[in-house]
């Protein structure tokens, strides 16, 4: 099959290189769109009480809408009470309400009470006021079209001594859209560059170095076309172009290094170019399959996480690394054909070559230093593991919640009216609890159930207050005050007690909105608790006509946390079932699968070990990277985290074994193959460690804490399995397990030409056997082991 094809690309290489140049164009093309179809939502789950709370909020209510924004006005120039604060301020309300861009439907706070009650929509400092809009606008449009518009208002009343900022969730997730975008290519400016270096450094050849980045940057640009066509009828986050971006070029790069270094090993070997091309393709070319099909298979097994936001990013996840396969396999060797001999063209680096640089494994450095591992494995194995465990042991203290506007740089309008909201009313004026009362039949009467579910709420701790339209409505129709919810009593209300009315009681009186204020913002554990406290008192109050149920950020948060608490069970046990089973069948083997998943679960849990240190409250290492220190990670990381780490941790696991596999196959014993694959595959390996290192730390850069969160996690973890785990732990187990690595049922304990009783004795010798193998006349023999120039093609890398 293999022959065939590469024959096939000998005859049609032109025309094939001008198929996937159209495509290239074509993709580009899609490709450009992608940004403006990416939404910031995702984050309620489908069936929760929060995802009800909000859907009930967008009709029949005064200052909330389809999207509802809060407007934050701060006059650096003018305090309240003075005619000028009321002009300036009130001409700001009035853009906003005419902006034909943001169709707002309607509006409550400062501009439409009087005396006591428009004076709590003034910020301690006398010189903020804020307001509600309900925007007929649907969140996609909102989020594409508030960044743009806040900008503008930036520049427009900057010189009039005015902030005119909009908080809430359509603000916030737009300006992640446009901090993803620019975070994008901040991150780009610093990756390719070093990508281009280490390529040239490891390849030691320009020609080498463009090839690899073709096949990457072709992959990515097919995945980004693929992803905006999906976009058009899927909702997808604006995480996944980064994630998708920052997978692409680590896996991709990866992938074509491995199948060049196989190439150009076979031409320095003397083969022709279609035999170097098929080897390569029927060893490193059937890796990178398999290495794809467990990143995919992983990523596949997010779908268990019923939150929106992280099957998007898996989806986009899994789709690169699909492309990137099917480029390394498929375009890869048709420009590997074309170019030929020339992929080891134009040296920048010679001089830095050293003089005794050998492609032979034993006579590397790498070859002794496994030598000494494998002649101390119980040492290297204790030491190694225990620094593992060490490192992981911050992972207990990991601490995890939904993304607000603290994520979003201090230079943001955005966040700095957040903030602006927390210190002038208090932390839990920017994010209160929503509780949310709908009655099978308008509400009248006195009210008596709701109006004890308000005083038990105001009753529980770390409630500052209660918000609700009870004691207007008490006042309007004292000990009845529903009856003044009928359309002929509430029409005559005064204006600023109707819009009261309206902000907290839907126009039908089917709904009624009581706002909890908690006393610490919305990701507190005080919050939280209070979170549990108030649910319980709404479960036992609803019922009997009534349904009542509580939203807001801090449920949000609460209800995505547990919909990936609840999964991840799940996710874990099929992830590594698959990975099992697809390793098991690589390499016929029983043990070293389950070896090399339990070295995983360290890798990740040195991982998210390091993330919780570097990010835990105040951490130095976050404000470093200008991130908030408060001393909690994304929710949505750590499991992308768990599934991406194991994936390309096994990546590594199936380059390293097949390797050592195809040495053992050939008749070594297992302690020298082990040496010898470690030789083989340790410059690479470390190289392609140093690309992903240089990639993934560049994201960590980007300032998009999620994307950061993520990128500082995957360095840390291919840091430490590129060198603590494949140098020290991996050589140490498989020399402590000798022959038991390659049992298989039905096949014994041995699969190498050496039968199971001579294992032993060839794991002995093999060194000074090899160092004397010119008596024995079988030199030639391991000189083409050293160089892979069989005449039958094994698989591995």
């Amino acid at each position: 099959m293999t022959e065939r094809f590469v024959a096939f690309i000998g005859r049609v290489r032109w025309p094939l290189l001008a198929v996937w140049g159209a495509l290239l164009v074509i993709s580009g093309l899609l490709a450009l769109s992608l940004p403006d179809k990416l939404s910031g939502g995702g984050w309620y789950v489908p069936g929760s009480q929060s995802t009800w709370v909000a859907e009930q909020q967008k009709e029949g209510f005064t200052g909330r809408g389809r999207t509802s924004v809060t407007v934050v006005v701060h006059d650096k120039r003018h305090a309240t009470g003075t005619d000028a604060f009321e002009r300036r301020v009130r001409q700001a309300m009035a853009d906003i309400e005419g902006d034909k861009r943001l169709k707002a439907a309607s509006h409550y706070g400062w501009t439409t009470l009087q005396g006591a009650p428009k004076n709590a929509f003034v910020g301690r400092d006398g010189h903020t006021a804020i307001e509600m809009f309900g925007l007929d606008v649907d969140d996609g449009t909102a989020r594409r079209i508030l960044p743009d518009i806040q900008r503008e208002y930036d520049k427009r009343y900057e010189a009039r001594g005015l902030t005119v900022g909009m908080v809430g969730t359509a603000p916030f997730f737009g300006e992640i859209n446009v901090l993803s975008e620019e975070g994008l290519v901040k991150a780009e400016i610093i990756v390719m560059p070093l990508i281009t270096l280490i390529l040239l450094l490891l390849f030691r050849s320009v020609v080498s170095a463009v090839v690899a980045m073709i096949t990457a940057g072709t992959a990515a640009v097919v995945t980004f076309a693929i992803l905006s066509v999906l976009a058009d009828s899927y909702d997808l986050s604006v995480f996944v172009q980064n994630t998708a971006t920052m997978l692409g070029l680590g896996v991709g790069i990866d992938y074509s290094m491995f199948m060049i270094r196989r190439f150009r090993d076979e031409l320095e070997g003397g083969e022709p170019v279609p035999r170097a091309l098929r080897i390569a393709l029927a060893t490193s070319g059937e890796t990178v399959v398999a290495s794809g099909v467990t990143v995919i298979v992983s990523m596949a097994t997010l779908a268990f996480v019923n939150l929106p936001v992280i099957q998007s990013i898996a989806l986009g996840a899994a789709l690169v690394v699909a492309v990137s396969v099917l480029t390394s396999v498929l375009l890869l060797p048709v420009l590997l054909y074309a170019v030929g001999p020339r992929i080891g063209r134009w040296d920048l680096f010679a001089k830095l070559r050293p003089a005794g640089a050998t492609a032979d494994p034993r006579e590397r450095a790498w070859y002794r230093f496994a030598h000494r591992v494998l002649r101390r494995p119980v040492l290297s194995l204790v030491a190694g593991t225990a620094l593992l465990a060490v490192g992981a042991v911050p992972a207990l203290a990991l601490d995890t919640f939904t993304p607000d506007a603290k994520i979003t740089p201090t230079s943001s309008t955005v966040r700095q009216s957040y903030d602006r909201v927390e210190e002038q009313f208090g932390p839990g004026d920017a994010s209160p609890m929503v509780v949310l009362i709908r009655s099978d039949t308008p509400l009248r009467g006195d009210g008596g159930r709701i109006a004890e579910l308000r005083d038990e709420l105001a009753g529980l701790g770390h409630v500052r207050r209660v918000d609700s339209a009870l004691d207007a409505l008490e006042q309007a129709a004292p000990g009845r005050p529903f009856d003044a919810l009928e359309p002929a009593v509430r029409d005559r209300l005064p204006d600023p007690v109707r819009a009261s009315v309206g902000y907290f009681v839907s126009e039908d009186r089917t709904k009624f909105i009581a706002q909890v204020i908690p006393e610490e913002h919305a990701s507190s554990p005080e919050t939280r608790g209070l979170l549990a406290d108030v649910r319980r008192v709404a479960a036992r109050a609803d019922g009997d006509g009534l349904r009542i149920e509580v939203g807001g950020q801090t449920a949000e948060g609460v209800d995505a946390n547990e919909v990936i608490a609840d999964g991840l069970p799940t996710v874990v046990g099929v992830m590594l079932l698959a990975i099992f089973v697809i390793l098991m069948l690589s390499f016929r083997s029983v043990l070293l699968p389950l070896k090399a998943i339990l070295v995983n679960v360290f890798s990740v849990s040195v991982a998210f070990g390091m993330l919780a240190l570097a990010f835990k409250k105040d951490s130095p290492v976050a404000e470093a990277l200008g991130f908030d220190a408060s001393g909690r990670v994304t929710n949505f990381v750590p499991v992308l985290l768990l599934a991406l780490l194991f994936s390309l941790s096994t990546d590594y696991e199936v380059f390293v074994l097949g390797r050592v596999r195809e040495y053992y196959k050939a008749g070594l014993g297992n302690t020298e193959s082990v040496a010898l694959g470690i030789s083989a595959t340790g410059p690479l390996i470390t190289g392609a460690a140093v690309l992903m290192v240089a990639v993934f730390g560049g994201f960590t850069l980007s300032g998009i804490q999620p994307i950061g969160e993520l990128g500082f996690g995957m360095a840390v973890a291919i840091a430490v399995d590129a060198t603590l785990v494949r140098m020290f732990v991996v050589p140490a187990a498989m020399k402590l397990m000798g022959s038991a690595n390659w049992w298989f049922p039905g096949r014994g304990r041995a699969s190498s030409a050496a039968t199971p009783a001579a294992t032993s004795a060839a794991d002995n010798s093999r060194t000074s056997k090899t160092r004397s193998t010119q008596d024995h006349g079988s030199e030639r023999h391991l000189a083409e082991l050293s160089a892979d120039r069989r005449p039958e093609v094994p698989p591995g890398p």
